[in-house]
């Protein structure tokens, strides 16, 4: 489609500019819609052994797993971060200096869950309390799967490393070559040895600890020789603090994501399990909004290396225009299909029932929270990751948590999940609003003085 454009209005820029976003958002894209089809035949293979306990286990345990794996992508766009940066200033002594420092905290944390593996177990069975036989096949998954912790962080690094240098075709390989060897082990494993649940697990850590392998050599001319692999107390403490500052903004928002699902238990098992239905319209969204995301990342971050004002609101510009096209996009779709989509999600009558009664917030949903997927996008492209925190602290604290509560009190019991998702659409417009006024108070010439070339 964009090839076709020959010329554009000037406020739209050169058509092959759109190319070059398309060229990161395509592949991370496919290779979002790949690994859940792929995760359909793990799921499959399990999901034919003969006892049902079997599926449930490995479901429960990779929820678990992969709940803790999320809250550290924060490895994966601190690195995009720095390494968009270091490619735009052309400095490949930055570049390897973030990944020997990226490697490092990769390594302590992986060797960290390691060892708090029965602890982590213990919490995750405090909060979610399942019977006896499950947890017990769950905590064998568990346990068996953080082995590859470490493999499993590198690879977050790894992949921000490629969308830091643009190479989102090399990311895609990578996420596609995990669930690919998954999907053979556990044909291995689990069919031909019969290892149930252990052999999902020990499928899931030979897919991790290969692509872990793959990943280094795609990034090999960013891997120092070890005579100069070196730790900067510095930088090691910089590099760390926008690792945590986009840890507490990942955990406040998965936060928010888990009283969606957890606060709806109190309405009734109809109600969770609509919001769980509609929770999936949500994951469609971010297909196509975090592959704008990505070229947002990548083409800021080179920009800011080469402290480009106008070429960073240049990109700006560029990329808010897909990121309104995919939002008006999805919104069509789910006002024209949405009860459609319901329907190949549940088959069951009362479900969607509840999940109708509520589809119109999903409808609208593309709107409203476009702009957070968008300025995260810019956040992490400019390295502001102290002011993501803090204003994903504000969006929660200052919007979701008292709309939430407050709605609980003056809906009455037919519509308070109304209130579940009227808070979770102002919250996701408040992150959007507060990023929008941070930027436009700092001002983008500020910002680059404030993040020179090192």
């Amino acid at each position: 489609m964009i090839k076709r454009i020959q010329k554009l209005p000037s406020w739209l820029g050169k058509s092959a500019d759109h190319r070059a976003i398309f060229a990161i958002a395509l592949p991370m894209i496919i290779s979002n819609i790949a690994a859940p089809l792929l995760g359909l035949v793990d799921t499959a293979i399990i999901g034919h052994l003969p006892d049902t306990i079997y599926l449930s286990a490995v479901a429960l345990g990779a929820m678990v797993v992969s709940f803790i794996y999320l809250l550290a992508i924060f490895l994966r766009m601190t690195t995009t971060a720095e390494i968009a940066h270091a490619f735009g200033a052309e400095n490949q002594r930055l570049a390897q200096r973030v990944i020997v420092h990226g490697v490092t905290i990769a390594m302590l944390l992986g060797v960290i869950l390691l060892i708090m593996r029965p602890w982590l177990i213990e919490l995750a069975w405090l909060v979610i309390v399942p019977e006896p036989e499950l947890q017990h096949y769950a905590t064998q998954y568990i346990s068996i799967r953080l082995w590859a912790a470490p493999a499993a962080l590198i690879n977050l690094l790894v992949l921000g490393a490629l969308l830091g240098r643009q190479q989102s075709r090399l990311a895609m390989t990578l996420v596609i070559f995990t669930n690919a060897v998954n999907v053979i082990a556990d044909v291995v494993l689990i069919i031909g040895l019969e290892m149930n649940v252990q052999g999902a697990a020990w499928a899931s850590v030979l897919a991790e600890v290969s692509t872990a392998a793959l990943g280094l050599w795609f990034i090999r001319d960013l891997l120092p020789k070890p005579s100069y692999w070196r730790i900067t107390p510095a930088y090691f403490k910089q590099f760390a603090a926008m690792n945590r500052d986009v840890f507490i903004r990942s955990l406040l928002l998965q936060l928010c994501m888990a009283v969606m699902t957890g606060y709806a238990a109190r309405f009734g098992a109809v109600v969770v399990a609509a919001n769980a239905v509609l929770m999936q319209f949500l994951m469609l969204i971010s297909l196509g909004l975090d592959g704008v995301a990505y070229a947002v990342e990548a083409l800021l971050g080179a920009a800011r290396g080469r402290r480009d004002v106008s070429k960073i609101r240049y990109w700006m510009r560029l990329t808010l225009f897909w990121s309104g096209v995919f939002a008006v996009a999805y919104c069509i779709v789910f006002g024209l299909a949405g009860t459609q989509i319901i329907g190949l999600l549940t088959d069951l009558d009362e479900v969607i029932h509840v999940a109708e009664r509520y589809l119109p917030w999903l409808i609208l949903m593309p709107l409203f929270g476009h702009w957070s997927y968008y300025f995260d996008g810019v956040y992490i492209g400019l390295g502001l990751t102290k002011a993501m925190r803090n204003t994903m602290a504000i969006s929660v604290l200052g919007v979701f948590v008292p709309v939430w509560l407050s709605s609980q009190w003056w809906l009455n019991e037919n519509n308070a999940n109304h209130g579940l998702w009227l808070a979770l659409s102002l919250f996701l417009l408040a992150r959007g609003a507060s990023q929008w006024l941070y930027l436009r108070y700092k001002g983008l010439t500020l910002l680059v003085q404030d993040h020179p070339s090192k």
